[in-house]
C-alpha cells in the first residue's frame, strides 16, 4: 500500500486513513533520538507507544500547526520520561564501562576512536547528572535535530527557557568533561 506523501501533517493527523503518512515521515527521526537516549529495544517500544498515543489523541491536534514533528517529539519525550529510570541507569552503566582498548589501524581512525572512547564514559555520566528538563532540551537539539522553536513547542515551554536550559546543560557537560581531563578541542 502506498501513502499519499502530498498529504499535509494536519490532514494526516486528523484523518485515520492518512495517519500512516506521519509514521513514514517521522518514525526514523523519533527512533534515532529515542535509541540514543534509551537503547534499541526500549526505543522501538517508545516510538510505537508514541504513535499509538498520537493516534488516540489525534482529535486534540491543533490543525493550525504547520508540522506534527514537535507534537510527536513532545509525546515521545513524555513517553521517555516514563522510562527515566532506565535511561539514567543506562547512562550510569555507560559511564562505568570506561573506554575499550582501541586496535591499531590507520592513524586517523585510531585518533577518532580514541577521542570518541575518551568522551563516552564521562559524557554518559554528565548526561545522567543533568536534570530531566535540561537533558530533554539538550538531547532534543543534539540528537533530535530540533530547532530551539521546535523544542519550545515540543516541551510546552518558552523559547527563553529553552535557551537557558541549553546553556546550563552545555555548561555542566563542559565542566564534567573538563574535570575528566578532556579539553574543548576533544569536543
Amino acid at each position: 500500500m502506498t501513502f499519499d506523501v502530498g498529504v499535509d501533517d494536519a490532514t494526516a493527523v486528523r484523518d485515520p486513513r492518512h495517519f500512516a503518512v506521519l509514521y513514514d515521515r517521522y518514525a526514523a527521526q523519533l527512533y534515532r533520538y529515542a535509541h540514543r537516549r534509551v537503547g534499541p529495544e526500549p526505543a522501538e517500544d517508545a516510538v510505537a507507544e508514541t504513535f499509538l498515543a498520537a493516534f488516540q489523541r489525534r482529535h486534540r491536534y491543533d490543525p493550525e500547526r504547520p508540522s506534527a514533528r514537535p507534537w510527536l517529539f513532545g509525546i515521545l519525550t513524555r513517553e521517555l520520561a516514563h522510562r527515566h529510570r532506565a535511561e539514567s541507569a543506562r547512562y550510569r552503566a555507560l559511564a562505568r564501562a570506561g573506554a575499550d582498548e582501541v586496535q591499531p589501524g590507520f592513524a586517523e581512525r585510531v585518533d577518532a576512536a580514541v577521542s570518541a572512547q575518551a568522551l563516552h564514559g564521562p559524557l554518559a555520566g554528565a548526561l545522567a547528572r543533568l536534570s530531566r528538563g535540561d537533558r530533554d532540551v539538550l538531547l532534543l537539539i543534539a540528537w533530535g535535530d530540533c530547532s530551539h522553536e521546535e523544542v519550545a513547542e515540543t516541551l510546552g515551554i518558552r523559547l527563553g527557557t529553552v535557551r537557558s536550559r541549553l546553556h546550563r546543560a552545555r555548561k555542566q557537560i563542559r565542566a564534567a568533561l573538563g574535570a575528566a581531563g578532556l579539553d574543548r578541542e576533544t569536543l
